[in-house]
């Protein structure tokens, strides 16, 4: 496997771990509809949580969270439209980032609350 998958492979447990240690239940990982993949759809309380985990080994080329694009965000609303229908919910959505920086031997979690809206 690359590194780059093998190091965002890692950034979405590290980011899974994180969700559940804040009270959150992970419902779905890579879950895909269409040209989208949601990394991570966690709920808590009434809010259901779109979870886009950006990893970096540095952010000499910008943060993490800046790598997210427009159409990236169009893709990813479309497909939870059809998560909300498929799974018959009626909960709040909110769009995060779990922005994920390798500092060292250790990982720096920023989680990104309301992150982007969608249109």
């Amino acid at each position: 496997m690359a590194q780059h998958n093998e190091l965002g492979k890692k950034g979405e447990q590290l980011a899974v771990d994180f969700l559940i240690k804040n009270g959150y239940d992970i419902l779905d990982r890579n879950y895909r509809f269409d040209k989208a993949e949601v990394d991570i759809i966690a709920q808590k309380q009434e809010i259901l949580s779109i979870i886009e985990v950006k990893t970096r080994t540095n952010i000499d080329f910008g943060n993490p969270q800046d790598f997210v694009k427009p159409k990236q965000i169009k893709n990813l609303v479309k497909a939870v439209n059809e998560y909300v229908t498929e799974n018959n919910l009626d909960l709040e959505v909110r769009f995060d980032i779990i922005a994920i920086v390798k500092e060292e031997q250790s990982f720096k979690i920023e989680h990104l609350l309301d992150a982007f809206y969608h249109f």
